[in-house]
């Protein structure tokens, strides 16, 4: 038996969605189109949506994603760090070092969950909380390769060395396919260059992590 669902809400959720799609904002008569319904039903959802300050419409009328999003987006960080976990300790295990699930926050790449190795003698410390560009770092060189359709040699991950900590390389994988998240997943380690099998294994743990966010 399917569930009953509010028509309203669900409109709702579409026009966030829509207009979380576009950097331009859409107009009522995009969105009607888009929805398939009246006009007069998309000025109904865009004055709920102000009102709570999830949309704001421009001096030219097009409706944007608001500033509200962004105090539910704080709530983001935690679920996407839960369903991480598994696979970067797995990750950490297996290579032997540091591993990281790192996201976009403006213009910085910031680590929001980090697990370390339990049997090396040695590993690079690198807590959650850690920021840098994102044009620093496999972490966020890895992202913006996905921003651009691809990774570095097209094999799907990124390797850097000595870019955030001397001494230290690091690979990382994009996420790929998570509606509303962008992102990476890697290991840092103190070495002169990245073993040939660390890059293939940070894709299947990005490929983990991706399908446990969906």
């Amino acid at each position: 038996m399917t569930a009953e669902t509010s028509q309203t809400l669900d409109r709702g959720l579409r026009v966030l969605k829509l207009l979380a799609d576009t950097d331009h904002g859409l107009t009522v008569t995009e969105l009607s189109n888009k929805l398939g319904v009246n006009r007069t039903v998309v000025y109904r959802l865009l004055a709920t949506l102000e009102q709570h300050a999830l949309v704001r419409r421009d001096l030219g009328g097009r409706a944007r994603v608001g500033l509200g999003v962004l105090r539910l987006g704080r709530q983001v960080h935690p679920l996407v760090r839960e369903a991480a976990l598994p696979a970067l300790r797995s990750l950490a295990e297996d290579i032997g070092a540091t591993a990281h699930l790192t996201l976009v926050d403006g213009t910085e790449a910031l680590a929001v969950a980090v697990v370390e190795p339990t049997w090396t003698d040695y590993h690079v410390a690198y807590r959650a909380g850690f920021r840098h560009p994102l044009e620093r770092g496999a972490a966020g060189k890895a992202i913006l390769a996905a921003r651009a359709g691809g990774a570095d040699g097209e094999l799907g991950y990124t390797l850097t060395h000595g870019e955030l900590e001397a001494g230290a390389s690091g690979a990382a994988a994009a996420l790929v396919g998570v509606t509303g998240v962008e992102g990476s997943v890697g290991v840092v380690m103190l070495a002169d260059a990245v073993p040939e099998r660390v890059g293939p294994r940070v894709v299947d743990a990005a490929r983990e992590v991706a399908d446990a966010l969906r």
